[in-house]
């Protein structure tokens, strides 16, 4: 899941800023190519503008992953400039990733506003996902060291959110309950795959392709580190400034990684916690009672420990490749320190 624009507070934001103009022109220039329908539902999803057609200039994402590639670029030595077709790339693909995934997740709401499906139809928003794939693609066509990350991103993309659907349908007790193990692999390939690839295309672009291999394995576990978090804030998070609805997850009977930790910490809120969820209600006292559980079991405590574990060897990867990145160090810490 992706989290909604906010005001420039913390380190790494004024980076993403500057990255965020820097790739927004190739941005529209790969939509404008687009049926008029199809640009403006793009146009939407992507922040730019109200179902009316209107311009918007506080709604677009916050670009996390083309700022890691342009910045990966810079820090190896380049310029931005080459690794613009990168940065366009993943930010579309990450576009399509959300579009289908709120379909695929049912939810309404995306950045405070109607999701794509919701305004639009599921049919027009399916069509929509599918163009901002396609643009992605095109982006890369003539970069093939730069497509090959891509490629391997999108494979990743696919199998882990599979698998995270797949999860839905298994008992949250018993011996074939979602372990940690899986639900990690699920994470650096659903989410993991994509920063991974900004992260490899961006030295590929910016003349250090030796770096390559060591920064997709970097962004993967920035990935997973993202995902944690994301998944804490999915339970406890403020919706009022997530743009996301309270308790969600948990009423898809998502296995995100607090309820896990929470289950398997063998004390008595979490044998509470495993019969609220194995009954299967989900009306909002018994949600909201299944989160409270889940905090006294320490699942809160033990995903966010999980989540630093994962940035620290992102960080080290980093240190160890990009040793004067302090940007693109900044704006790795921020999204473990974020609360939307």
């Amino acid at each position: 899941m992706d989290v909604g624009h906010r005001a420039l507070t913390g380190p790494g934001d004024e980076a993403v800023a500057r990255c965020r103009k820097l790739v927004e022109p190739a941005l529209r220039e790969a939509v404008a190519v687009l049926h008029p329908w199809g640009a403006a539902m793009a146009a939407f999803t992507l922040g730019w503008s109200g179902i009316d057609g209107k311009p918007r200039h506080h709604g677009a994402g916050k670009g996390l992953r083309p700022a890691i590639a342009l910045l990966s670029a810079e820090a190896a030595g380049g310029t931005a400039e080459p690794a613009l077709p990168a940065a366009a790339a993943v930010e579309l693909v990450h576009a399509f990733s959300l579009v289908h995934d709120d379909i695929i997740d049912n939810d309404e709401q995306r950045r405070h506003r109607e999701a794509l499906w919701k305004a639009y139809g599921v049919g027009p928003a399916l069509v929509t996902g599918d163009a901002l794939l396609a643009l992605a693609v095109r982006q890369l066509a003539g970069h093939p060291a730069a497509m090959r990350h891509l490629s391997a991103a999108l494979v990743e993309l696919v199998q882990g959110q599979t698998a995270d659907m797949a999860f839905e349908q298994r008992a949250w007790a018993g011996p074939d309950r979602v372990s940690t193990e899986e639900y990690l692999e699920m994470a650096a390939g659903k989410t993991g795959g994509l920063l991974g690839a900004a992260a490899a295309a961006g030295v590929e672009l910016g003349g250090a392709p030796q770096l390559a291999p060591r920064m997709w394995d970097m962004g993967r576990d920035l990935g997973v580190a993202f995902q944690i978090v994301d998944d804490i804030l999915g339970i406890w998070g403020d919706p009022d400034v997530t743009g996301k609805p309270v308790h969600s997850d948990l009423r898809r009977e998502k296995k995100t990684l607090p309820i896990l930790a929470a289950l398997s910490s063998g004390t008595t809120a979490a044998r509470e916690l495993s019969a609220v969820l194995m009954s299967g209600a989900t009306d909002d006292d018994t949600v909201r009672y299944a989160a409270g559980l889940a905090e006294q079991a320490g699942g809160r405590d033990a995903a966010q420990a999980l989540a630093e574990r994962y940035l620290s060897s992102a960080l080290h990867a980093l240190d160890e490749c990009l040793p004067d990145a302090a940007e693109l160090r900044d704006l790795c810490r921020s999204l473990v320190d974020r609360v939307n």
